[in-house]
């Protein structure tokens, strides 16, 4: 089972596969309109697009947005789509608003901070990444899901609750239902959207008890939830990832779920 670490990610573990398949061969664009509104800001927010193998433009293509984990940036979407497919989505990938502690090769790092600014921040991002895919490519306005990885699948989850209408389904590869702030404060109108969880029996950041108290708490308020259990710590994996794809493309194709790959 192989391991993936958003802190060692970087352009040296990329396969020519994936260098095929981006967006004028760069792994961040800019936001112009969120950065003429922060010019006192030394950058602004960035995000990478991934396109499909032998793209249709005639096709109306799922739109995955990857949120990264601790210590992770949006250059690891080059790495992380060959693990999931490289022809069932346009993918996106958004950079964290607040930086880590650590760096890599790749340069700076960054995670999602929970607070309501931060999370309004995240949203105006995500919510700017899907409306550039949807320029850039021909994007299913109703096949748009949130995904991501510890803290950034906590806050796939949260902006999933917060803005459900955005959203067919959210994924939280190892990270626990947000707290604080009334993450359920539009359970009405969230109650139909399709989560995954996923997490490892031996993970420290997500232990079963907590795994449990999520999964109480989602079906008691109604909603659809798929749950993976894996061995091990807290590890993103290539299992992880190809599980994704399949629950994802049971949203999209019930019938046909694993046809592509």
């Amino acid at each position: 089972m192989n391991r993936l670490k958003s802190s060692q990610l970087s352009s040296a573990d990329l396969s020519s596969a994936s260098h095929s398949t981006f967006v004028n061969g760069s792994s961040s664009l800019a936001f112009p309109s969120i950065a003429s509104r922060r010019r006192d800001r030394t950058a602004p927010p960035t995000f990478s697009l991934f396109a499909p193998l032998h793209y249709e433009r005639r096709y109306a293509y799922p739109l995955l947005v990857w949120l990264h984990g601790e210590g992770g940036s949006e250059r690891e979407l080059r790495q992380l789509m060959p693990h999931v497919s490289v022809r069932n989505y346009v993918a996106t990938a958004v950079r964290g608003g607040a930086e880590g502690g650590r760096s890599n090769r790749a340069g700076r790092t960054y995670t999602w901070d929970q607070s309501p600014r931060a999370t309004g921040e995240a949203a105006e991002r995500v919510r700017q990444c899907i409306d550039v895919a949807q320029q850039r490519f021909n994007v299913h306005p109703q096949r748009v899901f949130v995904a991501g990885n510890g803290r950034g699948g906590t806050m796939a989850l949260r902006l999933a609750l917060q803005f459900p209408e955005w959203f067919a389904g959210a994924v939280s590869l190892g990270g626990p239902m947000p707290t604080g702030n009334a993450p359920l404060g539009r359970v009405k109108a969230a109650r139909g959207l399709p989560l995954m969880l996923a997490s490892c029996r031996e993970s420290d950041e997500y232990p079963p008890a907590r795994v449990a108290d999520d999964l109480r708490l989602l079906h008691s308020a109604g909603f659809s939830l798929a749950l993976r259990q894996y061995p091990g710590a807290h590890e993103l994996t290539t299992v992880m990832l190809a599980d994704m794809d399949r629950w994802l493309m049971q949203q999209v194709c019930p019938t046909s779920a694993g046809a592509a790959v």
